[in-house]
């Protein structure tokens, strides 16, 4: 009697489990799912470059004399007024030659001071007196040479900046070209970035699009600089091996914040034509792809990968794997499995991205 009961509650079991099953299924069947088409439309994106920062003006201040560093007037790191002095280098070897050519100014000036009295006597000719100028006019030359040497031990900033690395010490001997420090005036600086041919194209073609040459760098930090940009110069020739062309930027920089040498990111606006834009949520991910399930005209989901050229806030411009006219599925893309018969209805595309934030717009 007993196995007899709990037979029947087995098969009453089974039965409500096949009943809710079937109820399970019947409702999952009866879920209508909303379908809509890609758009074309023109639009704008803001697409991110890595940009190497350099200062407008950075220049390596080296000796131009030989001999010991004598005084090394500033440090690392400090900022500098145009022509205040930085390093001296003894100069003494200098200063004797330049007495030396002095000198030979004052021999060569009475010389020429006796050549001309005497040529007025006629007791020399007159080619005499001119061999004579032509010696103070030498000895002059050689003075100023000397001047310029001396002037050459003691090296002034050529312009306002800040002073980097200091590699020699008091007391090193300097040869001539030898590197002292480095210079970078940060006021402005410039930012260089890749662009690939499609978008240099679509830059330089559609001007009228993108409204101006304005662009904006975001830091290492993640934040965006205060001041915008503007893209000056572009080169002259593509990379062949990478594909891409280089812009520079020139970015006011009051606060001294960038320095020579930093990284970041330009953000540059790009006019993209007859995109073709579908909704973010229409799509699912395997293994760094994007799908989509497009149904067909029998009601078939059939997933299908897609290429996402750029991303707009809740939106993909797709670079390939769709047309114009391909319903695909807008929610539901986790239930749906591939090649699932399902009911769907139609959304009007327009209407859906209406829903979304398209700021790109």
């Amino acid at each position: 009697m007993i196995k007899r009961v709990a037979s029947g509650i087995a098969i009453s079991t089974l039965l409500l489990a096949v009943g809710c099953s079937q109820k399970k299924e019947e409702k999952e069947e009866a879920a209508v799912y909303p379908v809509t088409t890609p758009v074309k439309m023109d639009t704008v994106i803001n697409k991110e470059y890595v940009a190497q920062i350099q200062s407008v003006k950075n220049i390596e201040v080296r000796a131009q004399e030989k001999g010991f560093l004598e005084k090394i007037y500033v440090d690392e790191g400090q900022y500098v007024h145009a022509g205040q002095t930085l390093f001296r280098i003894m100069p003494q070897l200098y200063q004797a030659e330049l007495l030396k050519a002095k000198a030979e100014v004052e021999q060569a000036t009475i010389e020429l001071k006796n050549a001309s009295t005497l040529a007025g006597n006629n007791i020399v000719s007159k080619n005499e007196r001119a061999m004579a100028k032509a010696k103070l006019d030498a000895a002059n030359a050689e003075m100023k040479l000397a001047q310029i040497h001396l002037s050459f031990t003691d090296i002034k900033a050529p312009f306002s900046g800040v002073i980097n690395r200091i590699p020699l010490k008091l007391g090193s001997l300097v040869d001539e070209g030898d590197l002292l420090t480095s210079l970078s005036d940060n006021t402005n600086v410039y930012s260089y970035f890749n662009v690939s041919e499609p978008e240099y194209i679509s830059y330089q073609t559609h001007a009228a699009d993108r409204g101006s040459n304005q662009v904006s760098l975001i830091m290492a930090n993640g934040e965006m600089l205060p001041q915008k940009g503007e893209i000056q110069t572009i080169e002259g020739e593509f990379d062949n091996e990478t594909g891409n062309i280089a812009f520079r930027a020139k970015f006011p920089n009051p606060d001294k914040l960038l320095r020579n040498g930093e990284t970041g990111k330009v953000q540059m606006t790009l006019p993209v034509h007859s995109a073709l834009i579908i909704p973010q949520k229409a799509t699912y991910e395997i293994q760094d792809q994007k799908y989509v399930f497009i149904i067909d005209k029998n009601g078939t989901a059939r997933s299908r990968n897609i290429k996402v050229a750029y991303e707009l806030p809740d939106l993909y411009v797709v670079g390939s794997g769709l047309k114009e006219g391909d319903k695909i599925l807008l929610e539901g893309v986790q239930k749906v499995k591939d090649d699932q018969k399902i009911q769907t209805k139609y959304q009007d595309p327009k209407k859906v991205l209406q829903s979304l934030k398209l700021k790109a717009e």
